[in-house]
């Protein structure tokens, strides 16, 4: 669209480019559809620019320290490694640069017209462009915009504080750091910048980090951190923040003082849905945040739909993915598509690592009436050598009136990938009988899976039934 035209009329117009917003965006053009996408910043969303794809990264980098330490205990002999930030934040852009180009590259062979604008609602059929005041007609508007982090209330010193997104372009590491939160996003950046060799405090306000996930992963996760030399103070929270000569002083609740050069803050992400217009489009708002639909996606307002973070169900990148799918399958391919929202694997790119599916055990015994868990905690293979004290847990959750596997969560190395695929039997409705008929790999972690045959505690009356 040129900055002179006032009206351009499409069958979609998607407003942010994220993965959800492509995916739509993509596959109702794929349909036939005539397809526009506004993004004010960059193709490809929190996750490819300053999310999951560049933490990723981080990751594996701040997890070559401990392979260095531990390959002495295999005979090898490993010179006294360096590391160098701007090297690493200079390829991540370069790799990021390049993800964003194939993702533009994808909307324009799907024929997708691209923006480069913020888009405001202004009615149920039209939406303003901000860079050239252009007005769009549109047979249908898809709200994509998901989430933006959350840096709390604002204390004395507020603005000293960076957010994750400024944690990808920091000019160096810094040597200390504060970060603030106990969630994904926080105990994921401490394990990196701990990784890298920095000094890390965690400052959590509740009682154990990871609310959520099962006690049992919450424990061992906090364990294994504090082993690797990661402070967690919990029960508190951040007051105040005092710079001086480029450097912080942080003030708890409880008056403690922490110095630091660097106090981030990952306390949360809030929708997107500031400024939009979705007032004046008649979009309802959920009470728990962010914008209400129905099954398909649907707000409000018949022909606005919402996907991703900005609608506040489950807000991971996969889910924004398949809801952006089943919307243009909904709509435009003429197969009302449903996302099944129960049983969504997901990962905590910690150190160590977390995968989860289903019910932890605390949400097993709330819903059933007898539970059994099997749980295993072993020193893997590999640290027998490297002298490395580290333990993994594999935790299966149970329903034993039914003898289906309602839950499986494990800690330890290639977490994120052994819980993709037990996933899959979780979603098929697997029993313990058939992971028990499952022969297991060995020597292998994952075969700890399939191995447990004794449940570690047992909840309900197991004579009935």
């Amino acid at each position: 669209m040129t900055a002179s035209a006032s009206v351009n009329d499409v069958d979609l117009f998607v407003i942010g480019a994220g993965s959800g917003g492509v995916r739509a965006a993509r596959i109702a053009a794929g349909h036939g559809a005539k397809v526009m996408i506004a993004e004010e910043y960059r193709i490809g969303g929190t996750c490819v620019i300053r999310g999951c794809i560049p933490k990723k990264l981080l990751v594996y980098a701040s997890r070559f320290a401990h392979e260095f330490e531990d390959a002495a205990g295999f005979g090898w002999t490993v010179p006294p490694a360096a590391f160098d930030w701007p090297t690493l934040i200079a390829n991540k852009d370069k790799e990021i640069a390049r993800l964003e180009t194939v993702y533009r590259s994808n909307l324009e062979k799907a024929g997708v017209e691209i923006v480069k604008s913020r888009a405001v609602i202004e009615d149920e059929t039209t939406v303003r462009l901000l860079a050239s005041g252009a007005r769009v007609r549109c047979g249908h508007i898809l709200v994509a915009t998901g989430a933006a982090p959350f840096t709390g209330h604002p204390i004395p010193g507020f603005e000293h504080a960076i957010s994750s997104n400024d944690a990808f372009h920091l000019p160096a590491l810094p040597a200390a750091i504060v970060i603030q939160g106990g969630g994904y996003i926080a105990v994921e950046f401490a394990c990196i910048f701990a990784g890298l060799g920095s000094r890390v405090k965690l400052v959590y306000r509740g009682e154990n980090i990871l609310r959520g996930f099962d006690d049992d992963v919450r424990c061992h996760v906090r364990t294994e951190m504090e082993m690797r030399g990661i402070e967690v103070i919990v029960g508190d929270l951040v007051t105040a923040i005092h710079e001086r000569d480029a450097r912080y002083t942080v003030t708890l609740t409880g008056g403690r003082t922490i110095n630091a050069d660097r106090v981030m803050f990952a306390v949360g992400r809030k929708p997107n849905i500031a400024n939009l217009g979705i007032e004046q489009a008649g979009i309802r708002t959920a009470p728990f945040g962010g914008i209400a639909v129905d099954a398909y996606s649907r707000t409000s307002t018949p022909n606005i739909y919402a996907i991703g973070d900005v609608t506040n169900r489950i807000n991971l990148t996969p889910v924004a993915i398949r809801e952006g799918h089943a919307f243009a399958d909904t709509v435009f391919g003429g197969r009302p598509t449903i996302v099944d929202h129960t049983n969504v694997p997901t990962a905590v790119f910690s150190d160590p690592e977390v995968g989860a599916v289903g019910l932890n055990e605390t949400q097993a015994r709330e819903r059933l009436a007898r539970v059994d868990v099997y749980r295993s905690t072993f020193r893997p293979l590999k640290a027998t050598l490297s002298g490395r004290h580290s333990r993994m847990l594999v935790k299966l959750v149970v329903d034993a009136a039914t003898d289906r596997v309602v839950g499986v969560h494990i800690v330890g190395e290639g977490a994120g990938e052994m819980i993709q695929l037990i996933s899959i039997a979780v979603k098929m409705g697997a029993t313990k009988a058939d992971l028990d008929a499952t022969i297991a790999v060995h020597p292998t972690a994952a075969e700890e899976l399939v191995t447990m045959r004794e449940p570690a505690v047992r909840y309900g009356n197991h004579a009935a039934g």
